[in-house]
């Protein structure tokens, strides 16, 4: 697959358009290793309902402790950066935020149904647990996203690693989903200490519950007193493990030590909805 490469100059006009809409973008708060890649495919990834997670699990970079009340002006200031920027494919996801009633559900909401009134632009939502909610769920199932997404990051014996989390909660949200007929989609990091039967063991679990797109990367560190990588996977173990969950009968898989969940994240959408 053909590699777009985005200027510096762009890439700063982008991050300077963010930073004026006080929005924030996984790209920039995990630090993705494919920012300009995906920018310059028309692809963002918006975190919403602030920078600050009421969780904070050890493999992540993300601020945690007691956030801010959601921003009332972030769904039309989102879809503002949407248009002016002409994304196509748009994933919005956020920090968990078990201090919300609905574990902010209905901002979700809000923010999808301003996007929709942008033509031509698909919608992936990659949301928390919302603390098992099918309420929750079904508020933004809704709203009619075309992807919805949840992730299960890694093999329920590295859950300790979950802060809060739980291995069969978030796989029922996937398949809370999938019951009501969406397009579901989870990722998997690598590298934290999982074993090659507990991580098929998973990927078993996924197609169970009829998973459409599961991703596979490399976990890397994002900083000193974030949990230590356990191993470094090779280009030639994510061929294998790709082929493992297509021979699962999961359809659809992007793997590789740079993939992020949202990485090509409308091809891989395109091909769950025309396989």
């Amino acid at each position: 697959m053909e590699k777009k490469k985005i200027s510096l100059s762009d890439l700063d006009l982008l991050k300077k358009n963010f930073k004026d809409k006080n929005l924030h973008t996984v790209c920039q708060t995990a630090r993705c290793p494919n920012i300009g890649e995906c920018f310059k495919n028309k692809t963002a990834t918006f975190i919403i309902l602030g920078d600050v997670c009421t969780r904070g699990c050890s493999f992540c970079s993300t601020k945690h402790g007691n956030p801010c009340d959601p921003d009332e002006k972030e769904p039309q200031k989102t879809a503002e950066a949407v248009r002016e920027l002409g994304l196509k494919y748009v994933v919005i996801t956020s920090v968990t935020r078990d201090d919300l009633n609905d574990g902010g559900a209905s901002h979700f909401v809000s923010v999808i149904k301003e996007i929709k009134k942008i033509p031509d632009v698909k919608i992936e939502v990659l949301v928390p647990d919302f603390q098992g909610s099918h309420e929750s769920v079904d508020a933004v199932l809704s709203a009619g996203p075309d992807v919805f997404s949840h992730n299960m990051e890694t093999v329920e014996s590295l859950y300790k690693y979950r802060k809060n989390a739980q291995y069969q909660r978030s796989l029922d949200i996937l398949k809370y989903a999938k019951q009501n007929g969406f397009l579901i989609k989870t990722g998997l990091m690598l590298g934290l200490g999982e074993t090659e039967p507990e991580l098929l063991k998973t990927v078993s679990d996924l197609n169970n519950i009829g998973c459409d797109i599961l991703t596979l990367g490399q976990y890397l560190k994002p900083s000193k007193d974030s949990v230590e990588i356990a191993k470094h996977y090779q280009d030639a173990e994510f061929e294998y493990l790709k082929n493992k969950v297509l021979e699962s009968g999961i359809k659809n898989c992007v793997s590789g030590k740079y993939v992020r969940s949202s990485y090509f994240a409308e091809n891989a959408y395109n091909a769950a909805k025309n396989g």
